[in-house]
């Protein structure tokens, strides 16, 4: 079997070039040599379960555990059922593994070793009760390697699932791609941490791993010093006086794929408002233009002679000093440009240099808030007020967040106004009126209800953006997550928060789906509001809110249905006590949801995972396997 250190000096004497779009790639004999090393290791190619430990892979999950049982002293479901590990357990418990290993520490005692071969030959078994839960962390959340299998291949009723997820069928060219995305990640967060004089990633630091930064392939380890001009490569010293600029141009080559692809979404999603009809969607939203209208022309002590940065252009009547308006959009910057010149609030720098002012206060910047420096000069923590409108569908869908908090951090001065500057998501329980069950049951006289619950099932499997009637809601209100945007870091974007459901206290008449008290949840519904609050708008504060109980938005709610409803009752009734939790024989008390909503591997798209379960009046429960949906 070939080393990690044989197949990194056969990529370091590759030649591997890739063009600006990243479209075309030649690989020589030095990266197929690599793949046939990989194929020589006597795996299948449909293998997709690679071991925690050491660099096997296996085509199912029950292979990979006997054999982690067998060869590394690992019992992973005897651990799962010891320590009563949920579905989150395990999800944690395998991305610590692999953080452990790739930094050759031992996950149980911490022993930190020299080399994968030490780790291997040092992992033991543990007692169960003495081993400290390290991996109970939200950190832990973030997939540590991509398309890992296994984590998606155990629930919280079994240990784990025969059927996990079947392989992907890629083009070659997809394939190696991929490969390049691996490798880019990791060069760059090597990039990150060196200079130009030394670069340094130490084996033997015991340090824990960054695990913001996605690293999806274990690499060998590597330490480069430029008084020396060796590297250590898994203990391998080697000159590197005529490698180094290759390894560079090769560092430089698989960062422009991974750009290349973020580049077209970036393109792809900011062109999609260069349509004039998302933006009068936008400008006839009543509910949107009056909380900005209102924060940002109410609020004269906040705007007046003001220094505003505006990301995503917006108005510039509210008497600031310059207002620096950022748009991604090409057209739209060019759009708003001229506006502004219709308007009189162009902002002429040759006027200004002549006459020592300017002719208006607006500059409208066209490009990504993270480059606008290369067009515009800005001194850092020079502006008052930060203001933009960010949210999108589930409030994080889109991922512009990101974006406002990097113009927080560089630009805004300190106790600058950042508006909005709270941000808070909401939950709460749906009934039948929500789904298209009602349409189907009766389609002028044809009982076709076969055909909605074909329809739900499918429901099931995606997230559903659409305007939910407050008459459908059949629970109260949960919090999900309050943002702090003066404050939040951007890892915050990804959380886990649990919730309960009660249900909903009204009228009979108000919840039509109410029969013997007993009313049917369909799934959960996420909305959120935006506060512009008396911390930073002191004469008049405002809210933007998307709830399904006030006045509809173009982000309208997003709707993610269970696989079956659960029956609800307020009031204790004559329930068996055989019978199971959330049926119309034993309805719940209340519903509990565990919800997790992190940025997926897709650029500007988010994944969210539902882990429900349904407690009757005697306190017994009913758990479900837990749903993953990606809104993209």
């Amino acid at each position: 079997m070939a080393s990690n250190s044989e197949k990194l000096h056969n990529l370091e004497d590759s030649d591997f070039e890739i063009d600006e779009d990243g479209d075309d790639l030649e690989i020589d004999q030095g990266w197929n040599d690599w793949n046939a090393d990989e194929n020589d290791d006597n795996v299948d190619e449909d293998s997709e379960f690679k071991c925690l430990f050491c660099e096997f892979s296996f085509n199912s999950c029950d292979s990979l555990l006997q054999h982690c049982y067998s060869i590394h002293h690992f019992d992973f479901p005897l651990l799962k059922k010891s320590l009563g590990l949920d579905f989150y357990g395990c999800f944690k418990l395998v991305n610590y593994i692999r953080a452990m290993v790739a930094q050759n520490t031992c996950w149980s005692c911490g022993h930190q070793c020299k080399s994968n071969q030490e780790l291997l030959n040092h992992l033991h078994g543990t007692k169960f009760s003495e081993l400290k839960l390290l991996w109970d962390d939200d950190k832990y959340l973030q997939p540590f390697m991509e398309g890992d299998s296994l984590l998606y291949s155990f629930d919280q009723d079994e240990d784990f699932e025969d059927e996990c997820m079947p392989p992907v069928d890629e083009e070659e060219l997809s394939r190696i791609v991929g490969e390049a995305k691996e490798l880019s990640r990791l060069l760059g967060d090597v990039q990150k941490v060196c200079s130009d004089d030394e670069m340094m990633l130490d084996a033997d630091s015991s340090s824990p791993i960054d695990l913001n930064k996605k690293v999806t392939k274990v690499m060998p380890s590597i330490s480069i010093a430029s008084s020396s001009r060796e590297a250590m490569v898994n203990g391998v010293e080697r000159d590197l006086s005529d490698k180094m600029q290759k390894n560079l141009s090769l560092r430089a080559s698989f960062g422009r794929v991974a750009a290349s692809e973020i580049k077209k979404v970036n393109e792809s999603y900011f062109g999609s408002y260069s349509s004039f009809g998302i933006h009068r969607e936008m400008l006839s939203d009543k509910a949107r233009m009056d909380s900005y209208s209102q924060a940002i022309l109410k609020n004269p002590s906040l705007f007046g002679g003001a220094a505003v940065m505006d990301v995503g252009c917006g108005t510039a009547q509210a008497g600031a000093s310059r207002v620096i308006a950022v748009d991604a959009s090409e057209k739209m910057a060019a759009v708003a440009t001229q506006i502004a010149k219709d308007n009189g609030f162009l902002r002429n720098e040759s006027i200004c240099k002549g006459n020592n002012q300017s002719s208006g206060v607006v500059e409208v910047v066209h490009g990504m808030i993270e480059d606008i420096e290369k067009s515009v000069s800005i001194e850092p923590h020079t502006i008052d007020v930060l203001l933009s409108e960010w949210m999108g569908y589930c409030l994080l869908y889109e991922s512009m967040l990101s974006s406002v908090l990097f113009a927080r951090d560089r630009w805004l001065k300190p106790g600058g106004a950042i508006l909005p500057d709270t941000a808070t998501m909401f939950a709460a329980g749906f009934g039948k009126g929500c789904t298209s069950l009602p349409f189907w049951e009766n389609v002028y006289g044809i009982d076709m209800s076969s055909v909605g619950k074909e329809l739900v099932k499918d429901a099931a499997e995606f997230p559903i953006v659409d305007v939910v009637n407050s008459h459908d809601i059949v629970t109260e209100t949960a919090t999900l997550k309050n943002f702090d945007l003066a404050t939040m870091k951007i890892e915050d974007m990804d959380f886990t928060s649990s919730i309960e459901l009660q249900p909903k206290l009204a009228s009979v008449t108000e919840l039509s789906e109410v029969k013997n008290g007993v009313t049917w949840c369909h799934g959960v519904v996420l909305w959120f509001d935006t506060g512009f609050t008396s911390r930073f708008c002191k004469e008049m504060p405002a809210n933007l809110s998307t709830s399904p109980y006030t006045l509809k938005t173009h982000w309208s709610q997003s709707i993610f249905t269970f696989r079956e409803p659960i029956a609800l009752s307020s009031g204790r009734l004559d329930a068996k006590s055989s019978a199971v939790v959330g049926t119309d024989s034993c309805p719940a008390s209340k519903i509990e949801v565990r919800i997790s909503i992190v940025r997926a591997q897709q650029h500007r798209a988010i994944d969210i995972s539902l882990e429900t379960s349904a407690v009757s009046h005697d306190c017994r429960r009913q758990a479900w396997p837990v749903q993953i949906f990606n809104l993209s």
